[in-house]
């Protein structure tokens, strides 16, 4: 077992090695086959999205076992959690009045078990919160979404209340795990089940970024069109990737850690 672990070790010192244009470009590439991949093995893109909601909900299940096994929260951002909330509720919202669906009932079990971590860091575990270490201000996020969900909103038929509630989940969904990157760019050391969890939020974002850009290549733009006109539908896109690459550096150290055989995660000063 050692040959690939030292292949691993010395592809991934390689990659640190190398100038940041020259990583992004490898991020990129990276990006692109495993679309590629997806395109060919996965025939439904709708089962991206769902899986997508199934990766998350097995991210918070990994917090939801931290707290009762371990009764601390140490570690964890109350700021991502009550943003997480925050645009879920306003989903599940459009959802209902919009378009009432499988990813109604997914966002639901979603925002539930989201609201019981916040409960549980809030009040029962409170002594173990790193309130010093959780210091993103959300209204730096919150407030430029709505800005930008006014102006730049979908363009159908629904009223337009509704769609700017959809616009706002959409970007806030985009940036809802800053704080969680903030409180570990502080502590500098992550634990194995928020690193579990972090990773998981990683991968539905690439899922999710993976469903929209498979289904605007399949229908040949036609679903950019079905969105709307303007700014937005190119807005959604935007917000899938930005999503995905605010964690991609994350995700990389994990796995990085995970072959090393580490078991808690440490991270470059450079890092988020």
């Amino acid at each position: 077992m050692r040959p690939p672990k030292k292949s691993i070790h010395a592809v991934t010192t390689w990659v640190r090695r190398q100038p940041p244009k020259v990583k992004a470009f490898l991020a990129v590439v990276s990006g692109m086959a495993a679309l590629v991949f997806l395109r060919f093995i996965v025939h439904d893109h709708d089962n991206l999205f769902v899986a997508a909601e199934a990766v998350h909900s097995l991210g918070i299940s990994v917090l939801i076992y931290k707290l009762m096994k371990e009764k601390t929260c140490a570690g964890l951002s109350l700021k991502s959690q009550e943003l997480t909330a925050m645009f879920l509720a306003v989903r599940l919202y459009c959802s209902f009045v919009m378009e009432y669906d499988i990813h109604t009932i997914l966002d639901l079990a979603t925002l539930g078990t989201t609201l019981w971590v916040i409960y549980m860091i809030r009040f029962n575990l409170r002594s173990s919160y790193m309130e010093e270490k959780d210091n993103f201000a959300i209204y730096y996020v919150v407030i430029p979404c709505a800005v930008l969900a006014l102006f730049i909103h979908p363009s159908t038929s629904h009223h337009l209340l509704n769609r700017i509630f959809w616009a706002f989940c959409v970007y806030l969904e985009a940036v809802s795990v800053l704080p969680q990157l903030r409180v570990m760019q502080n502590t500098k050391i992550v634990e194995p089940f928020t690193a579990h969890y972090v990773f998981a939020l990683g991968v539905a974002r690439f899922l999710s970024c993976a469903h929209w850009v498979l289904q605007v290549l399949d229908s040949r733009g036609h679903l950019l069109v079905a969105l709307g006109y303007g700014l937005w539908p190119s807005m959604v896109l935007i917000s899938e990737i930005v999503q995905t690459f605010i964690l991609a550096d994350f995700c990389y150290y994990y796995v990085k850690s995970v072959f090393g055989g580490q078991l808690v995660l440490r991270l470059p000063s450079g890092v988020v």
